[in-house]
């Protein structure tokens, strides 16, 4: 992949690598079709055209955010390439570091609404229809000899998901590469994002996830993903599972997410924050809008609770919207819903256009967001509280393990 210069970077210590970009996302991006109507693909008349991909998603909401993203990936040279590096570079991304690929194509994808399937033999019959054409993509024919270390390791973050890993064989030798631990490289961000359907083998794709999980530093992984892919139970099963990365969060979906800290005396703390009230248009992008609302107050050096809140408060920017990129947050309104006490944050209810207008009541006699951005006292006698569970001990709560 081309080379650029470090000039103008900012500063390092003695013996560090120069860090010219804060976070860097690598992964296939593709250009999606999604239905202008409800119901299976077969009775679907018509689509619209956006675009999707689990890192760049999580690129462009950073940039969105304030931060500098680079997108490092490989596209075709045909009409969609193009499409998704205007795209993406549209919402303050780097892509000059994307490799046009004149043999192969872009991929693309079709789906319906719903949440995607993870395996589990449980789960309802509700589940998103996704129809992948990404074989002999451009992106599937990444491999490790076309890394480009000037691309890559000038960054304070480097995010990396496990979609990647089923593409092919090179893409997975791509992400052995960067997930081994060595001197000097970026703290290192993988969301497991387990797709069975994605692998070649099936029996094989969670054990090669754990293993490449445990050679990050930070790992994102769906309490529903650790159960489908490595039958595990339970946010304190799956740390136990994945002791090395400083920091594990385990998402609860609705219930909110569990984060593990490892300490310099070796013990964890657990923190949990409850996720938002919020009128669901797609779950389209959740996740990685999460994962980049915690990488941004991970940048930001915020407290655990505080990433956790953040990551809430996109992740409902993008449930608010058909396709996978959620509209911008400001960062102070987000500062100052992240900073809300337990009641207020429970009452709140965030629907389409929130984020433009505060927050969007859907229920009477709940809690809002004012246009400046500061929490309206719920009505009295109102009780607080999100839907779901607290599993680390209490709706906000703290605990070393």
């Amino acid at each position: 992949m081309t080379r650029t210069s470090n000039a103008g970077g900012a500063a390092a210590p003695a013996g560090a690598p120069a860090r010219d970009v804060e976070v860097v996302c690598l992964g296939e991006s593709m250009v999606a079709f999604l239905p202008r109507a409800p119901g299976p693909l077969a009775g679907v008349p018509a689509f619209d055209r956006a675009i999707g991909g689990a890192e760049s998603n999580v690129a462009c909401a950073l940039a969105r955010s304030g931060h500098t993203a680079r997108w490092v990936s490989r596209v075709g040279t045909d009409g969609f390439g193009d499409h998704l590096l205007a795209a993406v570079a549209d919402c303050g991304v780097d892509t000059a570091h994307v490799q046009r690929d004149p043999l192969r194509p872009t991929g693309i994808y079709f789906r319906t609404a719903g949440e995607r399937a993870t395996g589990l033999e449980h789960e309802g019959a509700d589940r998103a229809e996704v129809l992948y054409y990404r074989a002999g993509s451009a992106a599937s024919a990444m491999a490790p000899d076309l890394l480009d270390p000037a691309a890559l390791h000038p960054a304070r973050i480097l995010h990396l998901s496990g979609i990647t890993a089923a593409l092919s064989d090179g893409c997975l030798g791509v992400l052995r590469t960067l997930t081994r631990r060595t001197p000097g490289r970026p703290l290192v961000s993988f969301d497991v994002n387990y797709r069975a359907d994605l692998w070649r083998d099936p029996a094989r794709g969670p054990g090669l996830l754990l293993d490449l999980a445990r050679g990050c530093d930070l790992v994102f992984v769906g309490e529903d993903e650790a159960e489908a892919a490595w039958g595990l139970h339970g946010p304190a099963a799956v740390r136990a599972a994945l002791p090395e990365p400083a920091t594990l969060v385990v998402k609860h979906g609705a219930a909110g997410a569990t984060a593990f800290d490892r300490q310099s005396d070796g013990t964890d703390t657990a923190t949990f924050a409850p996720a938002l009230h919020v009128e669901v248009v797609a779950p389209i992008g959740a996740g990685d809008a999460f994962a980049a609302g915690f990488l941004s107050g991970t940048l930001r050096a915020l407290p655990l609770f505080a990433r956790l809140r953040h990551g809430h408060l996109l992740a409902a920017a993008s449930l608010t919207v058909p396709g996978d990129l959620g509209p911008p947050l400001g960062r102070a309104l987000a500062d100052r819903l992240a900073a809300l006490g337990p009641a207020d944050w429970g009452t709140l209810r965030l629907g389409p256009g929130w984020t433009a207008a505060g927050a969007h009541r859907t229920g009477g006699g709940t809690g809002t967001v004012n246009e400046s951005g500061t929490a309206d006292p719920p009505p009295t006698g109102h009780r607080g509280g999100t839907e779901g569970h607290a599993p680390a001990g209490g709706p906000d709560s703290e605990a070393r393990a």
